[in-house]
């Protein structure tokens, strides 16, 4: 069993930065690739970032540019961290880990992220 831990949404101005976390317990030996999505009401989920255990990074094309993600193995946790955010950014961000053939293992429960002014 895996369990994932997500903290840092919340409320943000637009241009405001926010910085998401997400730790991962438990069985997570052959977890690879950790990285978010995201959700809005009434769209389809969407890749935010991902990164692999060696540190490769693979960002979605509406925010490339504007996140960094990165990753602590020793804690087992990723980062995203998001600048210049504007209100098409409002979601839920969920923190998914896949295996080493890119099949997802867990998904987290969902932080909410608001841009709004």
């Amino acid at each position: 069993q895996v369990q994932l831990v997500e903290s840092g949404g919340g409320l943000v101005q637009p241009g405001g930065s926010l910085r998401l976390s997400c730790a991962a317990s438990g069985t997570i030996a052959s977890v690879d690739t950790m990285g978010w999505y995201r959700q809005a009401p009434g769209k389809q989920r969407e890749l935010v970032a991902l990164i692999t255990r060696d540190g490769v990074p693979n960002y979605g094309d509406s925010v490339k540019g504007r996140v960094t993600i990165s990753r602590d193995n020793d804690k087992d946790t990723v980062y995203l961290q998001m600048n210049m955010l504007k209100p098409e950014d409002t979601a839920s961000y969920y923190c998914n880990i896949k295996n080493v053939y890119g099949v997802t293992m867990k998904w987290g429960k969902g932080t909410l992220v608001t841009v709004s002014s």
